[in-house]
């Protein structure tokens, strides 16, 4: 059997990162991120580690590490690191990222669409700052509530621990714990419509590909289940954003002598 987070796996092989991004979007995002030729980068919930590879590719020197629970499609990616000559320079772990424990300083922590992994925004802000070089810089990616939501939508997106609000109070509770944006970017409706597509047709033609597969029904099922939460639900209500932080520095003394 498949079973449902291979499934999801399934589902996200057009857009291996969970976030209603393009690559034309997730290359800018990099190129604003990345500072150095000799930057060290971390991504906690790397899915397949595709945004690592673009990385490496777009930015010679660049090293890279991603931490995915899944490991789904790293040894695809990690092939390609080697046909590219790239292998040297990416590393790929199996593990929980709270469970993660890094042996270098990153020069660029990601986080996209993983706060889900640490239960928050504030205990995934806590976590990239444990692996931050002093003068890092983090890209984090979460969801906000771009309307208010009626009851069932809210309920339905905030069943466990991670809760939303809109832009601003997002942005603040960000500021709040000792960070300064230096850049955002906001996902359209159309990268969002794009995404949601792709993980539902691509789960939907996986089903109709593999009839005779124990699980045909149920990818059939999740997949149309997904595309009516959406559609139905959240569709119009729920934002992503991109924040590009460095910390806050400590106030300058104000005392006078």
């Amino acid at each position: 059997m498949v079973g449902r987070q291979q499934l999801s796996a399934i589902a996200h092989t057009d857009h291996p990162i969970s976030a209603p991004l393009s690559d034309s979007t997730v290359a800018h995002l990099l190129d604003r991120a990345i500072r150095s030729q000799d930057d060290h980068l971390l991504d906690l919930g790397c899915g397949d580690g595709t945004w690592l590879l673009r990385a490496l590719q777009a930015h010679d020197g660049v090293t890279a590490v991603g931490v995915d629970i899944s490991g789904e499609g790293f040894d695809h990616v990690l092939g390609e690191a080697a046909r590219l000559g790239l292998a040297d320079r990416l590393e790929l772990h199996r593990q929980d990222v709270a469970e993660y424990r890094s042996t270098r300083k990153a020069d660029l922590v990601l986080s996209v669409g993983a706060a889900y992994a640490y239960g928050g925004l504030l205990p995934t802000l806590n976590a990239a700052r444990e692996h931050l070089a002093e003068d890092g810089m983090l890209l984090l990616g979460d969801c906000f509530w771009e309307r208010e939501p009626d009851a069932a939508v809210r309920a339905q997106q905030e069943s466990g621990p991670q809760k939303y609000a809109d832009l601003p109070t997002t942005v603040a509770q960000v500021v709040a714990d000792g960070w300064t944006p230096v850049y955002g970017y906001s996902s359209t409706l159309a990268e969002w419509d794009e995404y949601e597509w792709c993980w539902t047709g691509t789960l939907a033609n996986w089903a109709l590909d593999n009839p005779e597969h124990p699980d045909h029904d149920l990818a059939l099922q999740v997949s149309a289940s997904h595309r009516a939460s959406w559609l139905g639900g959240y569709r119009g209500f729920l934002g992503f954003v991109v924040l590009l932080l460095r910390r806050t520095p400590p106030p300058a003394s104000t005392e006078v002598s």
